[in-house]
């Protein structure tokens, strides 16, 4: 069997000129030629033009392609084992490149536009996408999740900081009153929980006494979010969710 040009570069995806050029350059040359002078390619040219177009694509130049092509000590499985190297390190490079784009992408689901550098320096360990699809799930088509979003998407890494800041202050301020034996029902408790529930509509959507509320229960009903409080204090959780519950009282 023989194929002529026009066959052969619908089979290779590539264009007529291109074979044309691999074949003034010495690279691919056909076997064979019509009564007419045309190019004529057979199976060996064709499996040729197939290591070609491989080493094309993982990006060699043509000179490195024939220098490889044509060395002759190199034998077909040769060939094999390296473009099985070769295709092995490309596809761990393509995983770790759909991994950033997929964290790239949840980055902007969640509106936090920040480089992986700027990412680390304001959240440190802490993954803020951990959750986003949960979130997504149950909040997704409420208001205050647009509003989120809205907000954080053009938040710079200094906004970020300053919000890290001030929610690292008002924690070191109810872990003292806790220390000193203040009830959450006490004014500072319902105050400091005020100041938590205006710090919410701040920076993220508007917080109602009654949203507060249920982000309180959920204080203690989430281990997820338990665990959070309970790490900067013991029963912080519990406490702070008795102290929204007092503020919202308060103010109702």
């Amino acid at each position: 069997m023989s194929y002529s040009v026009g066959q052969v570069a619908g089979f290779a995806g590539v264009t007529v000129r291109t074979l044309h050029h691999y074949d003034e350059i010495g690279l691919l040359s056909p076997s064979g030629r019509s009564h007419a002078g045309h190019r004529r390619y057979d199976d060996a040219d064709l499996e040729r033009l197939q290591q070609i177009l491989f080493y094309r694509e993982l990006g060699f130049p043509l000179e490195e392609v024939a220098a490889l092509l044509d060395d002759p000590d190199a034998d077909p499985q040769e060939h094999l084992r390296r473009q099985h190297r070769l295709l092995t390190a490309r596809i761990a490079d393509l995983e770790k490149m759909a991994a950033a784009v997929e964290h790239a992408m949840e980055a902007r689901k969640m509106g936090i536009n920040l480089t992986p550098e700027e990412r680390f320096e304001v959240f440190g360990d802490h993954d803020p996408e951990q959750y986003t699809e949960e979130v997504e799930q149950r909040w997704g088509d409420t208001d205050a999740y647009r509003e989120s979003q809205r907000r954080a998407a053009r938040y710079t890494k200094a906004d970020w900081e300053r919000m890290q800041a001030e929610a690292a202050d008002w924690a070191v301020r109810y872990q003292e009153l806790m220390a000193e034996g203040e009830p959450p029902t006490g004014e500072r408790a319902m105050d400091l929980a005020e100041e938590h529930r205006l710090h919410i509509g701040g920076w993220f959507y508007e917080c109602g006494h009654e949203m507060h509320r249920c982000l309180g229960e959920m204080y203690v009903s989430d281990e997820r979010f338990t665990a959070h409080y309970e790490a900067m204090r013991p029963g912080m959780a519990a406490h702070l969710h008795a102290a929204i519950v007092a503020n919202a009282a308060r103010h109702g």
